[in-house]
């Protein structure tokens, strides 16, 4: 597995600016706690600690409770909920896929 933090500023519609990315590999079977692992080594390899939240899909944590992710990766997380954490999810996943194609 190949996860990928993206850093942004945003407001409510838009990703303003990409602030820094972080990214973590690892060769686990995918569960839920192998990808909190996954997600906790790529934030921490940010520049910098994000100034808000984890934000992710729903799938990414197997549709548990987002106090449930929250908990396991040890800062705040939020599910998807604006149009600008859409565009922040979807930087972070077109990284992980490329950096994952320069891994294999």
């Amino acid at each position: 597995m190949v996860g990928a933090a993206v850093a942004a500023r945003i407001d409510s519609t838009r990703l303003h600016s990409v602030d820094g990315v972080g990214l973590a590999t690892s060769r686990e079977e995918p569960t839920l706690h192998a990808t909190t692992g996954l997600v906790s080594a790529a934030v921490n390899d940010l520049p910098r600690a994000p100034g808000g939240p984890v934000v992710a899909e729903r799938g990414e944590f197997y549709e548990e409770p987002a106090i449930t992710v929250e908990s396991l990766l040890g800062t705040e997380f939020t599910y998807v909920e604006t149009i600008a954490h859409r565009r922040v999810v979807e930087a972070a996943h077109h990284t992980a896929y490329a950096a994952r194609s320069l891994y294999l």
